[in-house]
């Protein structure tokens, strides 16, 4: 074999491996490694959480009636009407008069002891309770919009990506350890 053989033949393995390699290094970095993050927006939703709420409020009642009937205001009355009835005019008028005068103050002392009875109150204090929610927002996930190869597209993602997402060797987005989006 003579000198330029050799020389020709290393020339050429020489740049068969070349470009065997850059043809490789193009294959395996076909395209880039991070697509740019352009806006991450979180995503939330409203929590309702029950607590139950309790306060001390003061309550009037009716205090326990002892007499129901109004007996003891009916016979004072009647009592009273009876002796002012009887003051009044001579024979048998001041008979009518002390009738009179003990129907009409009877119901009248009925009447009063049923009202001093309707007012006869007391206040004590009751715990009252209801239910109210707590409202508040939870985070669900992010909805990134982002640039590959000066494309926009929009992805949701469960976590925020920062300035970057990372890219597989076909193109696709790296959302999770085993999820991929286009």
């Amino acid at each position: 074999m003579n000198k330029s053989m050799l020389v020709g033949a290393v020339l050429g393995a020489v740049g068969v491996t070349a470009g065997g390699a850059v043809a490789t290094y193009s294959l395996v970095k076909s395209g880039p490694e991070f697509a740019q993050v352009l806006a991450v927006e979180p995503v939330k939703t409203q929590i309702k959480t029950p607590r139950e709420v309790c306060k001390d409020v003061a309550v009037t009642r009716q205090a326990p009636v002892k007499d129901q009937h109004q007996i003891a205001g009916t016979v004072v009355g009647a009592l009273a009407g009876g002796l002012l009835g009887n003051q009044i005019g001579g024979g048998s008028g001041k008979k009518i008069a002390t009738v009179a005068g003990a129907v009409g103050g009877g119901y009248a002392g009925n009447k009063v002891q049923e009202g001093m009875q309707e007012r006869d109150t007391y206040t004590t204090t009751q715990t009252r309770c209801n239910t109210v929610n707590d409202i508040s927002d939870k985070v669900v996930g992010y909805d990134v919009r982002y640039s590959l190869d000066g494309k926009e597209g929009k992805v949701r993602m469960d976590r925020d990506p920062g300035n970057q997402i990372p890219v597989d060797k076909e193109g696709k987005l790296i959302l999770s350890e085993n999820q991929t989006a286009h």
